[in-house]
C-alpha cells in the first residue's frame, strides 16, 4: 500500500516552520484521537498523523525524508516514544495526567503564595498618607537549620526511590504504546530527599512561622479599594524560587462630616436663612482647617461652591481635587417673640403667592454625588 506523503497529512507546505508543524499537529491529534473521534477510521488516522510529525519534527529525519523520501526514514516514523517528546498540553487534555514535562518536575522551583493585608485608614490620613506599621504572619527560613530541614550538624540525603528528581515514572501499554506516566514520589513527598533527622525548632519544614512588623509608607489619595504591593513580603519561594508579594487593600473609615468622589471632597453645610438671604462671609471646614468663604445674598438651597484644591492629592500625578460645598438652608423651628415679630412683618411684604420647584434639593445633592 502506498504511504501518504508526511505534509500532506499534517496539511502544512514543504517550507512549513517546526511551530507550523507542532500547531497543525495538535489541531489534527485533538480532532482524531480515538477518544474523541469515534468514526472507525479515527485510530489509524491518528497513528498517521503521529508518524508524521515524529519524522517531520526531528531535524535530521526531516532532512532525509526530504531527500529520500519515505525510503530515507526506514520506518522511522511509527509511534512516537512519549517519553521523550514534549506533549504535556495534548495529552492532560486527553487523559488528564502529566507526561513528565521537566517543566513540571516537583521539585523545581516554584515562586512563593502571595500574602494579603487589609490596613484601615482614617480619611485625613488617606487624603494626606501616613507611614503605617502592621503585623503580618508568614513562614520565613528557619534560623536554626538555614532552611535545610535537618538538624544542625547533619544533612538531608537523596531519595533512593526517585533518585532525588521529586517524582517516579510508571510506563503504561496503550494502543499507542508505551506511555510514560508521572506521579510525585510517595517516599519524599516530591521534595527529592529524605530527612532523617529533622530540625527540632522547625520539624523538618526549613521554615518557622512567624509575625514581621513592617513599617509601611501609605501615599496620600488612596481611597477604599485602592491596593498596594509589596514586592517579596509574601511567603518564600519553594527549592530556591522567588519569595511572593503581599498584596495591601486600603479601607477608609466614614468622616463625620467630609465625603469623597474621586478626587473630590463633598461638605453638606447648612447656613441659616439669614445668612442665605443677606450673605455673609463664613468658615468652612476644610481637610487643611477652616477656611473662608464668601456666600452671596439671596444664595438659594442646594448651590454648590467650589474650593479649589482643598480636595484629595491625585495618586500618579501632582495636584489635588476640589472641596464641593452644597448648601443647605435652615429654618428656624422655634422662634423668640422678637424673631417672630420680625417675620411677620417680612412676610407682609413678600406676598403669598407660592410655586412649584423643578428641582428639589435632594435632586441636586443627587447630581452632585453623581446619582
Amino acid at each position: 500500500m502506498t504511504q501518504r506523503d508526511y505534509y500532506e497529512i499534517l496539511g502544512v507546505s514543504r517550507n512549513a516552520s517546526a511551530e507550523e508543524l507542532k500547531s497543525a499537529f495538535r489541531t489534527l491529534a485533538r480532532k482524531f484521537h480515538p477518544d474523541v473521534n469515534k468514526e472507525a477510521d479515527a485510530e489509524e488516522k491518528f497513528k498517521e498523523i503521529n508518524e508524521a510529525y515524529v519524522v517531520l519534527s526531528d531535524a535530521d529525519k526531516r532532512r532525509a525524508y526530504d531527500q529520500f523520501g519515505h525510503a530515507g526514514v526506514n520506518g522511522a516514523g511509527g509511534v512516537p516514544d512519549w517519553s521523550s517528546m514534549d506533549f504535556a498540553d495534548i495529552f492532560g487534555e486527553f487523559f488528564g495526567f502529566s507526561t513528565g514535562s521537566s517543566r513540571q518536575r516537583q521539585n523545581a522551583p516554584r515562586r512563593g503564595a502571595d500574602l494579603s493585608y487589609t490596613a484601615v485608614l482614617s480619611f485625613e490620613e488617606a487624603i494626606f498618607g501616613v507611614e503605617k506599621e502592621i503585623e503580618i504572619t508568614r513562614d520565613e527560613v528557619c534560623e536554626t537549620c538555614r532552611g535545610k530541614g535537618a538538624e544542625p550538624g547533619s544533612n538531608p540525603v537523596k531519595c533512593s526511590s526517585c533518585g532525588g528528581r521529586g517524582e517516579v515514572r510508571q510506563v503504561r501499554q496503550t494502543f499507542l504504546g508505551s506511555m510514560v506516566q508521572v506521579a510525585t514520589c510517595p517516599n519524599c513527598a516530591g521534595r527529592g530527599e529524605i530527612i532523617s533527622n529533622p530540625c527540632h525548632a522547625c520539624k523538618g519544614r526549613g521554615l518557622e512561622r512567624k509575625t514581621v512588623k513592617k513599617k509601611v509608607p501609605i501615599p496620600g489619595g488612596v481611597d477604599s479599594g485602592t491596593q498596594i504591593r509589596l514586592a517579596g513580603e509574601g511567603q518564600p519561594g519553594v527549592n530556591g524560587g522567588p519569595t511572593g508579594n503581599l498584596y495591601m487593600d486600603i479601607k477608609v473609615k466614614q468622616h463625620q462630616f467630609f465625603k469623597r468622589k474621586g478626587n473630590d471632597i463633598l461638605l453638606d453645610l447648612i447656613i441659616n436663612i439669614a445668612q442665605a438671604s443677606l450673605g455673609a462671609e463664613i468658615e468652612v471646614p476644610t481637610v487643611d482647617g477652616p477656611t473662608k468663604l464668601n456666600i452671596p445674598a439671596g444664595t438659594q438651597p442646594g448651590k454648590v461652591f467650589t474650593m479649589r484644591g482643598k480636595g484629595s492629592p491625585f495618586l500618579r500625578s501632582s495636584g489635588r481635587g476640589d472641596q464641593l460645598v452644597i448648601i443647605n438652608v435652615e429654618v428656624p423651628a422655634r422662634l423668640t417673640p422678637d424673631q417672630r415679630k420680625l417675620f411677620e412683618q417680612l412676610a407682609a411684604t413678600l406676598g403669598t403667592e407660592v410655586k412649584p420647584q423643578e428641582k428639589s434639593f435632594l435632586d441636586i445633592l443627587k447630581d452632585v454625588l453623581g446619582g
